[in-house]
C-alpha cells in the first residue's frame, strides 16, 4: 500500500484529501493540532479501509516531525508528503502597516520552516519510494498582490521557491506546489470575516485536482486548480 503524510489533516483540504486517499487504498499518517477533530477524521479514514496513524502536535516541533516520519516508516515507507498545515499570521488579515511581527514570525515557522524541515526528515524514505512525491500548498496570494494578504502571501511565495529548488535538486521525485484557489474553509472565514463564501468551492470539490496529479504524475512544477479544472472533467 502507498503511504502518505498529510499535515493539517483535521479539517479543510487536509481532511478532504485524507478521506479521498483512504478510499483509494492509501495508508495515512495524519497530523493536526486539534486532537478531537483529528481523531474523528482518522476514524472516518479507517472506515474506508485505511491504516491510519493520527498524531496530534505542532509541525514546528522537531520531535513531532520525527514521530510523523517514524510512523510512515512503520507503515512501510513514504510515497507522498503533503505540506498542508498553515497559519495566517493575523486573524483577520491586516495591512502590512499593522502586521504583527510575532504573527508573521509564527507564519514563517509554520508555513515555510516546518515544511522544509519535514522534507529534510522525510527525504530518505521519499527517495527510496518507487514514485516519491511532495505537495506544497500554495496560494494565489503568493503571486498576486492582494491588500491585507502580504504577510501570508510572502510565506507562500517562499514555500513556492523552496519547492522549485527542491524539484531541481531531487530529480527522482515529483514536487508539485499547488494553488487550490479559494475554498470554503475556516481559514478563509477567519481571514476575511463577513465575506460571503456561499459560492466558494468546498475542499472536497478541489480534491480531484490533487488526485489527478497523483494519477498522471506531470513534471514537477506549480499548478493551479483553476488551470487543471478542465483536466478533471
Amino acid at each position: 500500500m502507498a503511504v502518505a503524510i498529510i499535515t493539517g489533516a483535521s479539517r479543510g483540504l487536509g481532511r478532504a484529501l485524507a478521506q479521498a486517499l483512504a478510499g483509494r487504498g492509501w495508508d495515512l499518517v495524519l497530523d493536526a493540532r486539534t486532537t478531537e477533530a483529528l481523531k474523528e477524521g482518522a476514524e472516518a479514514a479507517r472506515a474506508r479501509g485505511a491504516r491510519v496513524v493520527a498524531l496530534s502536535g505542532d509541525v514546528t516541533d522537531a520531535g513531532h516531525r520525527r514521530e510523523l516520519v517514524a510512523a510512515a516508516r512503520e507503515l512501510g515507507g513514504l510515497d507522498l508528503l503533503v505540506n498542508n498545515a498553515a497559519v495566517l499570521g493575523a486573524e483577520p488579515l491586516v495591512a502590512l502597516a499593522d502586521q504583527p511581527l510575532d504573527g508573521f514570525r509564527a507564519a514563517l515557522e509554520v508555513n515555510v520552516v516546518a515544511p522544509l524541515a519535514l522534507v529534510q526528515e522525510a527525504l530518505p524514505l521519499l527517495r527510496a519510494a518507487p514514485a516519491g512525491a511532495v505537495i506544497g500548498l500554495s496560494s494565489d496570494a503568493a503571486v498576486v498582490a492582494y491588500r491585507t494578504w502580504g504577510g501570508y502571501g510572502a510565506t507562500k511565495a517562499a514555500l513556492d521557491l523552496l519547492s522549485a529548488v527542491l524539484a531541481e535538486e531531487e530529480r527522482g521525485l515529483r514536487v508539485w506546489w499547488v494553488d487550490p484557489g479559494s475554498m470554503r474553509t475556516d481559514m478563509l472565514a477567519a481571514a476575511e470575516p463577513g465575506e460571503d463564501l456561499s459560492g466558494t468551492p468546498a475542499p472536497d470539490e478541489v480534491v480531484p485536482v490533487f488526485l489527478r496529479l497523483l494519477d498522471e504524475r506531470p513534471a514537477s512544477g506549480r499548478y493551479t486548480a483553476a488551470e487543471r479544472a478542465g483536466a478533471v472533467r
